[in-house]
């Protein structure tokens, strides 16, 4: 990832992305390194500083996109730590506005985004596999295979995958 260059495009000190991102400058600067991978809570507290969705910060996509996207070449991104990963089946790009994204939880696995990373963005999750507890500006949904929540992020999220069956899901984000 190009975490310095998008700071320093973004003209910010570290002590600056530190205080605006809640974290550490030592973790920032360990991350800009290369001496540590990004987590998920690390990435989702870095979205909102650069009003950028999740997929968009890991991608970093910025060429046209590219019509057919077989699987071989589907951006697979893991968090062995949290036990989330995610394929992005069709990426982001500069010239569509949509992307899908299926996501796996493992059993029990909690993220927590403390804010969207841009507000407003249009999302349609729809669950494949075992449950999700799915907090949206604090109203909370309880999901199955099949269900389809809509909303819009405005503030903070949380998904919390089933204990005993985890989560498998499809993110279309508009």
């Amino acid at each position: 990832m190009r975490l310095k260059k998008l700071r320093n495009d973004a003209g910010l000190s570290l002590d600056e992305l530190a205080e605006r991102s809640g974290i550490s400058r030592a973790t920032l600067s360990r991350l800009e390194n290369g001496e540590v991978s990004p987590t998920a809570h690390v990435l989702g507290r870095l979205c909102p500083v650069y009003s950028l969705p999740m997929s968009r910060l890991i991608s970093m996509v910025e060429q046209d996109f590219v019509p057919l996207v077989r699987p071989a070449d589907q951006w697979l991104w893991s968090d062995p730590a949290t036990g989330f990963r995610r394929r992005s089946i069709s990426p982001p790009s500069n010239s569509l506005a949509g992307e899908v994204i299926a996501c796996e939880l493992d059993p029990g696995v909690v993220i927590d985004y403390p804010a969207p990373a841009r507000r407003g963005l249009e999302h349609h999750l729809l669950m494949q596999a075992g449950r999700l507890e799915m907090t949206v500006d604090g109203q909370i949904h309880a999901l199955e295979a099949g269900d389809c929540l809509r909303y819009q992020l405005n503030g903070p999220t949380r998904f919390e995958a089933g204990r005993e069956s985890g989560a498998c899901y499809l993110l279309f984000i508009v």
